[in-house]
């Protein structure tokens, strides 16, 4: 028996010991099986793999087995349930729950939101985040800004598009700042509501990925303190925060960040609310009124979209889900009671009952 037999056999040497000494003691049997072999044209990059052959040892491969599982899977689950703990210790002192967008239950994407709304935001975020596929932009730059009159929706409508794409809806409350508000410091806040508001300011630029920055009401706050996110819009992407009391230096470039600002026409004291000049030329500015203009009939429209949500006079949900936008869109054209059901696109289900406009 040459080295290379000798050396193989040497983790028998145990065993053997162990039956010797036993002697009788121990009823043993002799048995032909084959204890080593080799598994060939394996395909991967494990440590155990040489030249696509694995080679197993039966009685090597029990003790490392049992070594697994009396020690490798309790410790993973030992380090499964610290982690969530550390998660879920985190995730409540963050307040992560509070960020996640909720849109109305009531909301409709009507006809309006469809073909005014949506494409100028659609346009900006491309622009702030890039698209999908090999046209992605890699100069991304631009900030969205709403102007218009409380009711319009701005806030819904971004909750709605965030929810859409997946983005955590960091909404900052412009009030709470104030007009004294200059700095991006949350320990330089005048009052602890400032200073939580600063919080989550910042907590969106800890975050970076996956988060859509939005300041309501702007024309509560300082323009000094909107000229912070000048630095954000143009191509360097780049703005200066304080976390946990650091000065840090954020770089936006290449993910999935978005800054959007919504605010009135006028200031809480009737005067025009002026946005900042440097910030103007960098960002995307619609006045919501303005977009409006030549839609009039989507306007109308939306009245009675809205309705199949929340108007009790409605037919029951059921006989609205089974038609399409399109059988909406017929009725204003329509004279009262001249609707037939052979007009509209979609079948009526058998059973049911014909619509209270529609009349044989």
């Amino acid at each position: 028996m040459n080295k290379a037999d000798q050396q193989h056999l040497l983790h028998y040497l145990p065993e053997v010991v162990a039956i010797l000494n036993v002697d009788e003691a121990l009823k043993t049997s002799v048995r032909s099986v084959e204890l080593a072999f080799h598994v060939e044209e394996l395909l991967g990059q494990h440590s155990r793999i040489e030249e696509r052959t694995l080679s197993l040892q039966l009685d090597e491969f029990d003790e490392r087995l049992r070594y697994h599982r009396k020690e490798i899977i309790p410790g993973w689950q030992q380090l499964q349930e610290v982690r969530h703990k550390v998660l879920e210790r985190w995730r409540d002192q963050l307040r992560l729950e509070e960020f996640r967008p909720r849109p109305l239950s009531s909301f409709v994407r009507n006809k309006l939101i469809s073909e005014s709304y949506l494409p100028i935001i659609g346009d900006n975020l491309a622009k702030q985040m890039g698209t999908a596929g090999e046209d992605r932009r890699t100069d991304q730059s631009g900030l969205l800004m709403m102007i218009s009159p409380p009711g319009y929706g701005k806030t819904t409508l971004m909750e709605y598009v965030a929810n859409r794409l997946g983005l955590i809806f960091m909404k900052i409350n412009c009030p709470s700042l104030g007009h004294d508000v200059t700095s991006l410091d949350p320990e330089k806040a005048p009052h602890s509501t400032a200073e939580a508001e600063l919080i989550k300011l910042n907590l969106a630029l800890e975050m970076g990925n996956n988060v859509m920055l939005y300041l309501d009401d702007i024309q509560h706050t300082h323009p000094e303190f909107l000229q912070k996110f000048i630095s954000l819009c143009d191509g360097t992407r780049r703005i200066e925060g304080v976390w946990r009391g650091r000065t840090r230096t954020y770089d936006m470039r290449g993910k999935r960040f978005c800054v959007v600002m919504a605010g009135n026409p006028y200031t809480e004291s009737g005067e025009m609310f002026k946005v900042p000049d440097m910030l103007a030329n960098r960002a995307d500015i619609y006045n919501l009124g303005d977009v409006l203009s030549g839609m009039e009939h989507a306007f109308a429209l939306s009245y009675i979209e809205n309705s199949l949500s929340s108007n009790r006079c409605w037919p029951p949900w059921p006989l609205v889900a089974c038609r399409t936008f399109t059988d909406l869109r017929i009725l204003p054209k329509a004279r009262p009671w001249r609707i037939r059901t052979s007009s509209t696109t979609t079948a009526r289900p058998s059973g049911m009952k014909s619509f209270p406009y529609s009349r044989k």
